[in-house]
């Protein structure tokens, strides 16, 4: 076994809302023509870090987005599905980029994105479902934990998130308070209208507050729309789907309310469709699609929070349920698998490759079918939020990651 890149291990690392002040806030987005933008404002820290998570629903292949190309073994693994449409873009001996991901191969070159490979789940299952919950849920097996770990994390210091999304994901459920925010095919409120509103609301603290948060985060800033509408429709696998293009638009608009010096310490976003059983190489397909537009959005987001100051102070984890079998199938696509990768990406981060690589050979693969995982997921995240969001290690052993003390913190992130 061979690790491309030496890491180092870390050593350690609310209140629930009133019923009132939800309806409130509900009550006067639905008022102002934008309920499905906004639910329950809220706000981080003055100037503090911030933390994106954007999740590859449907299991990303990850030898398709970051290919073993030095692995002896990997070119006969994967048959066909070794040729990318194009020359891949090499990130050291061992390990490269689907082309489709220039800008992220730039950002590790520059030394601020991380590649995090043969990571996985406590799960070792095939199903979306169960994988997707576990990976939401931070626990060892499905349906273990009800409440998402990162709205538990910010539950327990009081910090704020947001999802960029029609409804609250598992993953930021807890008693954090979470707004969420999607994009509205109804027409913003007139300027009488807005004015008849406040002098109704002026007697009520509730209503006025929620009103005054839906105005400074929707009226005086439209929504990102492509001419075709709505950016977000539902996907088969439980996840949401962008038309082409869009997600750059969402990231953009995740920027903007994390750059705000009171803005929110944590925002979700998602992209759908990773589900790849068939037409996998087509350099035109889903995956190829899809790797185009999560590069063109991570470079979105990266532009738009350096412009503000923010992306020195911002760290981004990239990652799917699980990954995709070794071995094309007969459709020319791959089957649910275990292994793959995941991207962790910002100012703070230490970049390069991280892998405690199992190999290709068949004897190495789990069950003789998946790529092994060799690092828990968990880790990860743990290092991420230990180190970039001070969440204590106690807290990320009790309350955050529970039943998680054999998972070490990865140090991902510059000293």
């Amino acid at each position: 076994m061979t690790r491309s890149t030496s890491i180092r291990r870390g050593d350690d690392g609310a209140t629930s809302l009133p019923r009132r002040r939800v309806v409130a806030a509900l009550a006067a987005a639905g008022a102002l023509g934008i309920a499905p933008r906004l639910a329950l404002a809220g706000s981080g820290a003055p100037g503090g870090n911030r933390f994106v998570l954007v999740i590859l629903r449907g299991g990303m292949d990850g030898l398709g987005a970051a290919p073993a190309i030095g692995d002896a073994d990997y070119a006969a693994a994967r048959g066909p599905l070794a040729n990318l449409g194009a020359a891949p873009l090499a990130l050291d001996s061992t390990f490269a980029l689907h082309p489709n991901l220039g800008e992220l191969h730039t950002m590790v070159r520059n030394g601020d994105a991380a590649i995090v490979h043969a990571v996985g789940l406590a799960y070792r299952g095939r199903s979306h479902f169960d994988a997707q919950q576990v990976l939401e849920s931070g626990a060892n097996r499905p349906y273990e934990l009800q409440n998402g770990w990162l709205g538990r994390a910010l539950a327990t210091s009081g910090q704020k998130g947001i999802a960029i999304a029609t409804a609250v994901p598992l993953v930021l459920r807890s008693n954090a308070a979470v707004d969420t925010w999607a994009p509205s095919v109804l027409p913003d409120p007139s300027a009488d209208l807005v004015a008849r509103l406040e002098r109704m609301y002026a007697s009520d603290p509730s209503l006025a507050t929620a009103l005054s948060r839906a105005r400074a985060l929707h009226l005086d800033s439209p929504p990102p729309m492509g001419a075709d509408g709505p950016a977000m429709a539902s996907s088969a696998n439980g996840g949401t789907m962008q038309r082409p293009g869009a997600f750059v638009a969402l990231a953009r608009r995740a920027a903007e309310f994390l750059a705000q010096p009171v803005g929110p310490q944590a925002a979700v976003l998602e992209i759908g469709g990773w589900d790849t059983h068939a037409n996998q190489a087509n350099p035109n397909g889903p995956l190829a699609n899809n790797l185009r537009q999560l590069d063109a959005g991570l470079a979105a987001l990266r532009s738009s929070l350096d412009a503000a100051g923010a992306w020195r102070r911002t760290v981004v984890v990239v990652a799917s349920e699980f990954g995709r079998e070794v071995a094309v199938n007969g459709t020319l696509g791959t089957d649910h698998g275990s292994g793959g990768v995941a991207f962790v990406l910002g100012g703070p981060v230490r970049g390069g490759v991280v892998a405690d690589w199992p190999g290709l050979a068949r004897d190495r693969r789990f069950e003789g079918r998946d790529l092994r995982a060799t690092t828990d997921l968990r880790a990860v995240l743990k290092g991420v939020l230990g180190d970039h969001l001070q969440v204590a290690s106690r807290v990320l052993e009790r309350d955050v990651f529970p039943d998680s003390a054999n998972v070490r913190p990865l140090a991902l992130l510059r000293a």
